[in-house]
């Protein structure tokens, strides 16, 4: 007698519990990366508010000056550009 699709030794049979395998091992990679994340989350050295407050600072300060040498860089080269292509060329 031939085992029907739901009974071991059937194709359907094998290939469902294939699926199941991988679909367990995907959740329980998942659930092992996730505590892994969260052990190493614990362990990190997370900085005072003083601490992060003066970081910020120094990210905002540099960024203000790092937009202001770009924008003076600009202007100085469309100021060359408009000396060395005349306006009425175009």
């Amino acid at each position: 007698m031939d085992a029907g699709p739901h009974f071991p030794g059937s194709v359907v049979f094998e290939k469902r519990c294939a699926l199941k395998n991988k679909l367990q091992n995907g959740v329980d990679g998942v659930k092992t990366f996730t505590g892994d994340v969260l052990g190493e989350m614990r362990k990190a050295t997370w900085p005072g508010r003083r601490e992060l407050l003066e970081s910020t600072m120094v990210v905002i300060v540099s960024l203000v000056l790092m937009s202001l040498f770009v924008g003076f860089c600009d202007r100085v080269l469309v100021m060359i550009l408009q000396l060395l292509i005349p306006t009425g060329c175009i």
